[in-house]
């Protein structure tokens, strides 16, 4: 699949009015935070899980496409300001013990999954744990391995005992820009508005400790056990994961396919919405 971006501020809007009005809105304790999700929909159980320094607004038009045909339930990680975690002693198979007790809890025996970048690593763990409670999954830029650059690993290891949000950052648009330009030129003003939002919201703290469980993850021997299909949605100018990192995933997994937009960085969820959507159903829906 080929798509260009597909966004634009009156999508955006309506999605977000969308959201507001129709998504369920709830909370749930799952012995480690309180958990907020989000249900938007109707049919088949899609889990959507976000990635580093994101939010579940930040998939609503992604699940605007979807709510007439599944039941979209997305969730925020832990971030350890206001909802009870203790970060400093999360390890990632926690972020996975999480997603099981949000299943048991909405006596959900099997479901979807949809992992976005870090959420693909809690997917990726939850599948090899217990494959036999996912009917499908799709990592949108995914991988299994991606240890930190020096100076990512410098700055996330002091970031772990800051305070306050990404938001408050010098430079942080500028550093996002350099990091992903295409994101930036794919998105609409309001899209645009709407990363920068759910980005701005994450705790600095709980990004950083993610950044820190990510340096040291590798989930690539477990990839050859997970028989679930999975697709790979990824973009062509994906400078966060890059290519040579999700082909792990392609070369491993036993059952793969992968589609790839175009003009497209990490997050296709901001500026291809309605082709990440479509990617999802057609994959479900085989």
């Amino acid at each position: 699949m080929s798509a260009l971006p597909d966004v634009t501020d009156e999508s955006c809007r309506t999605a977000l009015a969308a959201f507001e009005r129709h998504a369920v809105r709830t909370t749930f304790d799952t012995g480690r935070y309180v958990m907020r999700l989000a249900t938007w929909g109707q049919g088949p159980p899609l889990v959507i899980i976000h990635g580093l320094s994101d939010a579940v607004r930040g998939f609503a038009m992604v699940m605007h496409h979807l709510a007439e045909h599944f039941t979209c339930i997305a969730y925020e990680l832990p971030n350890g300001l206001d909802d009870g975690a203790k970060l400093g002693a999360y390890r990632h198979r926690d972020f996975a013990a999480d997603l099981f007790a949000l299943l048991d809890h909405l006596k959900l025996d099997r479901v979807a999954l949809l992992g976005s970048s870090f959420g693909t690593t809690v997917a990726l763990a939850a599948l090899a744990a217990v494959p036999q409670r996912f009917t499908k999954c799709v990592l949108k830029g995914g991988f299994a391995y991606r240890p930190l650059k020096w100076y990512e690993r410098l700055g996330a290891r002091q970031g772990r005992y800051w305070t306050g949000r990404l938001c408050e950052l010098p430079f942080r648009e500028f550093a996002m820009r350099r990091a992903d330009p295409a994101t930036w030129s794919g998105c609409s003003p309001l899209s645009c508005a709407l990363f920068l939002r759910c980005n701005g919201h994450t705790p600095i703290r709980a990004a950083c400790r993610r950044a820190v469980a990510l340096d040291t993850l590798d989930l690539r021997p477990v990839l050859p056990t997970i028989h679930t299909p999975v697709l790979l949605i990824s973009g062509d100018r994906d400078r966060i994961v890059p290519r040579a990192r999700e082909a792990v995933l392609a070369n491993h997994l036993p059952d793969v396919r992968r589609v790839e937009f175009v003009d497209c960085g990490h997050y296709p969820q901001y500026t291809h919405p309605r082709a990440t959507a479509d990617a999802v159903a057609n994959f479900l829906g085989e």
